[in-house]
């Protein structure tokens, strides 16, 4: 298929309209008050915006302080606040009220639709950005093409000078259970709202359903099915010992500041995976502890009334899973006895957690370029002398920038980051042209300006 072009030559494309390239959207608003405007467009694959929409049930709550929004860290008085998303919606008093730091994720995925309405000119929905290629001219990469795909599977191709790839985490799907990614019955926590809609339970069917994991999105699957679904029963399967809670203490939780993150990045690669790994239950495979607390009460009223609706199954490896139309069994090894034991359920929900890698497919046909996707302070990757361009990844960088860096706790700082290195990029390119071009490319933005 042969890509449509659009006319536009763009110092800037993000991959992603998610909260890091919103934040990055008024980043680059903010600078452009002193150093112009960059011609920039945000892709987006989903049809409008929505943030982790198909798991914003009910129950959930932003699992950090709502100061940590897309901008108040670097400025308070920005009007792209969640303060002044609250005073702007009348419920600033109400949210005072709440005597709370945490808002539900409902209405943080409100705050950031409110937001990101503000740059809909500069994005593009429904469109899947499939690969990143080079354009090379005398052997050297001079700029980019994006080449996207719309709904009707047509593909676009937009030139731009710098990407900013802000894609986010892919659901993983443990190997017992990758050969039934197509079972409707068997589906990952990304999926929730969306194929819980579907299952008999809606209309009171009873069901019997296993959530894979021992994380905070297995808890909050497991919650809201207690709460939703009364004729759900619901077995907890986890590789650990018990539910583990998250330490967000307060000296602990200095390592989502970003004066942590240079500190991380200034360390070798092998201090680098230290800091990481002490920090680990800061984040991967923990639950809030007021969650593990509601969860603990459900079992135990289960004790005192003698009635046993769930089951949780610790210390368990899913060894086997087969799929008929009986249900969904799966062969399971108690990892401290090595007893075996096989259930069979009507659907099973994976709250498995998320693999980084989209990031090197999508920068696939430029690889040769890129120095493993090794990046600098900036957020930069590091390329060789014949790539041009400018490419930068958020979300991608937890090895060298810290555990904050696939999380919302540095965004504000993060943008500012890299809207910086990109107008500095922007300004070392206009540099490089020969004198010939730079009065024309002047002209050029003066016409554009003035039309």
């Amino acid at each position: 298929m042969t890509p449509i072009h659009t006319p536009t030559d763009l110092d800037l494309v993000g991959i992603g309209f998610g909260p890091s390239n919103i934040a990055l959207a008024i980043a680059l608003e903010e600078l452009s008050g002193e150093h112009g405007a960059l011609r920039s467009l945000f892709i987006d694959r989903q049809a409008d915006y929505r943030w982790h929409g198909n798991t914003l049930v009910a129950q959930s709550e932003l699992q950090i302080s709502f100061l940590k929004d897309l901008v108040s860290l670097r400025n308070p008085t920005s009007p792209y606040s969640f303060v002044n998303y609250l005073h702007k919606h009348g419920r600033l008093v109400d949210f005072i009220n709440l005597g709370t730091f945490y808002p539900c994720r409902m209405e943080f995925n409100d705050y950031l639709r409110w937001v990101a309405s503000h740059f809909s000119e500069q994005a593009s929905y429904g469109e899947q950005v499939v690969r990143v290629e080079p354009l090379v001219n005398g052997g050297n990469v001079d700029s980019l093409r994006v080449i996207s795909q719309d709904a009707d599977g047509r593909e676009i191709a937009r030139s731009t000078r710098s990407v900013v790839v802000s894609v986010g985490g892919t659901p993983r799907i443990p190997a017992p259970f990758v050969h039934l990614r197509n079972d409707g019955r068997v589906f990952h926590h990304a999926q929730y709202l969306e194929r819980m809609a579907q299952q008999p339970c809606v209309g009171g069917t009873p069901m019997r359903i296993a959530i894979i994991g021992g994380g905070q999105s297995a808890a909050e699957a497991f919650i809201d099915l207690n709460d939703s679904y009364p004729c759900v029963k619901v077995d907890m399967i986890l590789r650990g010992s018990s539910l583990k809670p998250a330490d967000d203490s307060p000296f602990v939780n200095e390592i989502f500041s970003p004066d942590f993150t240079d500190l991380v990045f200034r360390q070798p690669s092998a201090d680098r995976e230290r800091i990481i790994g002490e920090y680990h239950n800061t984040n991967y495979s923990v639950v809030d502890l007021d969650l593990i607390e509601r969860i603990y009460g459900i079992f135990y009223r289960q004790k005192v009334s003698g009635r046993q609706r769930h089951a949780f199954r610790c210390l368990r490896k899913v060894e086997k899973v087969e799929a008929s139309g009986a249900g969904i069994a799966i062969t399971l090894r108690n990892t401290a006895s090595g007893e075996v034991e096989a259930h069979v359920y009507d659907a099973v929900v994976l709250a498995t957690g998320y693999e980084r890698q989209m990031h090197r497919e999508l920068l696939a046909p430029v690889a040769e370029y890129l120095n493993d996707f090794e990046v600098g302070r900036d957020y930069r990757v590091v390329t060789d002398a014949r790539f041009k361009p400018a490419v930068y990844m958020q979300g991608f960088c937890q090895a060298s920038h810290g555990l904050s860096d696939t999380l919302l706790s540095v965004l504000p700082v993060r943008a500012d980051d890299i809207a910086q290195s990109v107008y500095q990029f922007a300004g070392k390119r206009r540099e490089s042209l020969p004198r010939a071009v730079r009065p024309l490319q002047a002209l050029g933005g003066l016409l554009e300006s003035v039309g």
